[in-house]
């Protein structure tokens, strides 16, 4: 059992992960993705001669995709302002076989496929997978009175996406009631 007592006593590490989306004069879309992390000590990798003093960023990098409305990626670039090794900037040159991918159902096994293990730095293999959400919640706007995605079967592909989009819940009610499921009584307990 967990001591409701206990308090924070050292911070031991900071990471942020940002993500920001544009549109582009070009009919395109751009989206950057940036991962910074920070030591509260001073910090020296356990391989290099590099020293990283308390506060400043020990890994300060990102990708930038540019992608269009059917999440389709026209460009990637990436960019290192900070990192333990020499080596880390060259990580990223992988990250161009995503060009001509598309941000939809698959992408993260794709991503992991492509760039996993030593073909691509970590650090940006990891913000790549969060950045298709990213990607796909900055055309909401954009988007807004497209007709509706569906299936061969005429269902909606929103449908079971996501928890609010359960077939059972009330929002798919509303929205899709053909495509309702009333939700099996879990019994009485």
């Amino acid at each position: 059992m967990l001591d409701p007592d206990a308090t924070r006593e050292e911070e031991l590490h900071f990471r942020r992960v940002d993500m920001r989306a544009w549109r582009r004069s070009d009919g395109l879309f751009e989206l950057e993705g940036r991962v910074t992390d920070r030591k509260p000590y001073d910090f020296a990798p356990w391989h290099g001669d590099k020293r990283f003093p308390a506060g400043t960023p020990v890994h300060d990098m990102g990708v930038r995709l540019v992608y269009d409305r059917d999440l389709a990626i026209h460009a990637v670039s990436t960019f290192t302002e900070a990192a333990p090794y020499d080596e880390c900037p060259a990580g990223g040159a992988a990250l161009q076989t995503l060009v001509g991918l598309r941000m939809t159902s698959g992408w993260s096994k794709e991503v992991r496929t492509r760039l996993g293990g030593e073909r691509a730095c970590t650090h940006l293999m990891e913000i790549l997978i969060p950045m298709a959400t990213t990607a796909f919640q900055s055309l909401s706007q954009v988007n807004r009175g497209r007709a509706e995605r569906v299936d061969a079967n005429g269902r909606p592909t929103k449908i079971d996406s996501c928890y609010a989009y359960g077939a059972t819940r009330e929002l798919v009610r509303v929205l899709w009631p053909q495509f309702y499921k009333k939700a099996e009584s879990q019994g009485d307990t």
